[in-house]
């Protein structure tokens, strides 16, 4: 390797290392302040679905009176939280304030990826590659807040309800809590990057407009039925709410294949 190549290569490096610093500061900086605003975070947004006047219950009671469907309005008491182990609200503590770290400084993240990836790129290629880091940002926090305000509030509005007998009491454990709204956040956050997996798989030839207008029918089918493990209750608007947006993140995903493929 010349000399020119090699100090090009630690030089980027060094630019790199830097990136990481930056990104590393203002996730922490951020799990810092989280931290220190402890009854905030807790008592007003992660433990929030828990109490039976959270936002979703709330709109979803008075959609039932508008629609004289009193069924949609959830059944919900304040679940109780549990710990029942030494030093998991610590931990918790320090967990949660991390994980807000990485959700409030995702964009800087993204524009720092951003930053560092631009000056290899092509003058063509630069407008498609913003499009596409602004993308993944919006469809990350919609299925973030789709998760939060959908489908988390009615998974414990069911499960943190739900009794084999009237003698068995729900006490739902702190971790078991946290470990599946953390779950259902990234989970969702993740799936609603389908149209931009969808656009890369198109532009390298795996796959095809043709293959999921194929399997739309089949889409739909899985969609149910896994809305309806999401949300089983005995009424079908209730997993509509569920199944509607992610059978619009398929139908965009074959929107964007069908763009790829014209050009």
């Amino acid at each position: 390797m010349s000399d020119s190549h090699e100090s090009s290569f630690w030089s980027h490096v060094e630019v790199l290392r830097w990136v990481l610093v930056r990104c590393a500061a203002v996730v922490f900086g951020i799990a810092i302040a989280a931290f220190f605003f402890k009854d905030f975070v807790f008592d007003h947004v992660i433990l929030a679905p828990c109490q039976s006047d959270f936002i979703t219950y709330s709109v979803l009671c008075r959609l039932g009176e508008w629609l004289s469907m009193p069924s949609l309005c959830p059944e919900i008491q304040n679940i109780t939280i549990i710990n029942i182990n030494l030093a998991a609200q610590l931990f918790t503590h320090l967990s949660i304030s991390f994980f807000i770290g990485l959700i409030i400084g995702f964009p800087y993240l993204m524009v720092e990826f951003w930053l560092f990836a631009s000056p290899a790129l092509y003058s063509k290629e630069r407008k498609p590659a913003i499009r596409g880091v602004i993308s993944f940002i919006i469809l990350f926090f919609t299925g973030v807040l789709t998760a939060y305000y959908v489908i988390f509030p009615l998974t414990l509005n069911f499960l943190g309800t739900y009794q084999v007998s009237t003698s068995v009491e729900n006490q739902i454990s702190l971790n078991s809590y946290i470990n599946t709204f953390l779950t259902l956040i990234f989970m969702l956050g993740l799936v609603f990057e389908m149209p931009i997996l969808a656009y890369f798989f198109a532009k390298i030839g795996l796959l095809k407009s043709s293959f999921l207008s194929k399997y739309r029918k089949v889409s739909i089918v899985i969609i149910l039925i896994a809305a309806a493990f999401i949300t089983p209750s005995t009424d079908a608007f209730t997993m509509l709410l569920v199944a509607i947006p992610l059978q619009l993140l398929y139908e965009l995903s074959r929107f964007v294949v069908k763009r790829v493929e014209k050009g």
